[in-house]
């Protein structure tokens, strides 16, 4: 039990993760969560609004089922299978956090300054929720995908748009680590 309790190393949770990025291919299915938007809007009527969602959702059923396992998979991970409910970060990292005011840094996996009810309930925190939601529901949008659908289908079938979405990702949340971040939190 205690080899399940712990992190795995990449040379376990990478085979697996190829094994099921295999099973997508064989299968002719596409690995990514953000198209589950789509498809949610989708089954919601969003068709009559915008021909862009006139599309048959039941094509994309067993997405909404893997997006459902996932959820449940990461509250049973969550909660039963970690042994700490903390994550292990560097203490620089939690140090630097701590600085520009984030006092549970690696002692939660979301930070309550920006994830709790009363933050997200002031105007700076709701703020921050939905211009985050638009610029990743844009960018989502604009690369045609999200990033685990980019780099983990993607780049393994070596597409050159995902490798620049990929860099652009990584980019851009260089920009927002050592640049935006500070001047938001600082």
């Amino acid at each position: 039990m205690d080899f399940i309790l712990q992190p795995w190393p990449w040379y376990v949770s990478g085979p697996f993760i190829s094994i099921i990025l295999f099973l997508f291919f064989y299968f002719g299915k596409n690995f990514g969560v953000s198209t589950n938007l789509e498809t949610m809007c989708t089954m919601a009527g969003a068709g009559k609004i915008s021909d862009y969602f006139k599309k048959d959702w039941k094509e994309r059923d067993w997405a909404i089922v893997f997006l459902v396992g996932l959820l449940i998979g990461g509250y049973i991970a969550i909660n039963y299978l970690s042994a700490t409910p903390g994550i292990d970060l560097n203490p620089t990292t939690v140090n630097e956090l701590a600085e520009l005011g984030f006092a549970d840094a690696g002692k939660a996996y979301v930070p309550s300054e920006i994830y709790s009810i009363e933050n997200m309930l002031t105007l700076k925190g709701f703020a921050i929720l939905l211009v985050a939601g638009i610029l990743i529901g844009f960018g989502t949008r604009y690369a045609d995908g999200c990033t685990s659908g980019h780099a983990i289908t993607g780049l393994s079938s070596f597409q050159l748009p995902s490798l620049i979405a990929v860099i652009g990702f990584f980019v851009g949340g260089l920009i927002m680590i050592w640049v935006l971040f500070p001047l938001i939190f600082g």
